[in-house]
């Protein structure tokens, strides 16, 4: 059980967490063995927390996914008052025509269209569906996925020490294990799994913060391949499509986008 209890922030951003190699080293500088550990961060400070770490040679990550940023009402989105061209101005020769006269501008019977999506290259981890909605809507941006989630790769007194630094008004605290009594810490398999699944930002990725036993009830499978080769997890049926779900035992999981059956190995 946890001290806090998590709580999906769909106001809030994914953190663009810095490039990271989850293969971690084994020791500190002192020797004491590092761990995952979650930190509760106040409301809108997780970048901010982040940033603070990594400045001190602390790994991090904060999960992230777009967020649309719409245009607020009564604002244009180009310059308001001016003309799109040069007032008193023909855009062409005045007295010619724009074409072969009798000729057609385009080839008979081919339509214009629009060029298909399929002609960009889709950067890894990203389905062609998140391409084309991304596409629709330009005017976005990544924040984090869930609402004050800071996971920091550390000791437990460099952390404490961190959490100090703040003073008394500090925005950082541990997640609290209450059946072992000290900070939550999360296995290092199931953090590096739920590192791979939220670093492809698919925006049909699902966190869920309430894991009923029912989740928990499907195969134990590994990927074999596609963008989440070599994560494991429980199969889980969510939104009538086949996924995998990783968990981050007594705090949250994420669910994967569908994965078809050819490409899992149950273990």
């Amino acid at each position: 059980m946890l001290k806090e209890t998590l709580l999906l922030d769909s106001t809030r951003p994914f953190s663009d967490a810095p490039n990271m190699d989850i293969g971690c080293p084994e020791h500190s500088s002192e020797g004491v063995p590092s761990s995952w550990y979650a930190l509760r961060v106040s409301y809108s400070r997780e970048l901010k927390v982040q940033d603070r770490l990594n400045e001190l040679g602390v790994k991090t990550f904060v999960p992230m996914m777009w967020r649309r940023c719409p245009v607020k009402p009564g604002m244009t989105t180009g310059n308001p008052g001016m003309t799109k061209g040069k007032p008193g101005m023909t855009t062409g020769n005045p007295g010619m025509t724009t074409g072969n006269p009798g000729m057609t501008t385009v080839n008979p019977g081919m339509t214009k269209g629009k060029p298909t999506t399929s002609s960009l290259p889709a950067p890894t981890g990203q389905s062609t569906e998140s391409l084309k909605r991304m596409r629709k809507n330009p005017s976005r941006r990544l924040v984090p996925a869930v609402g004050n989630l800071c996971f920091a790769y550390s000791t437990r007194a460099e952390l404490e020490d961190f959490i100090r630094g703040y003073g008394d008004t500090s925005p950082v605290h541990f997640y609290w294990d209450r059946t072992a009594n000290k900070p939550l810490t999360v296995p290092e398999k199931a953090m590096n799994d739920f590192i791979a699944v939220s670093s492809t930002l698919d925006e049909d990725l699902i966190y869920i913060t309430e894991i009923t036993s029912k989740l928990r009830e499907g195969q134990t499978v590994k990927v074999k391949e596609g963008p989440f080769k070599g994560v494991e997890g429980k199969v889980v049926r969510i939104r009538k499509s086949r996924r995998i779900l990783v968990e981050l035992p007594g705090m949250l999981a994420v669910a994967t986008t569908y994965i078809q059956p050819e490409y899992l190995e149950i273990i």
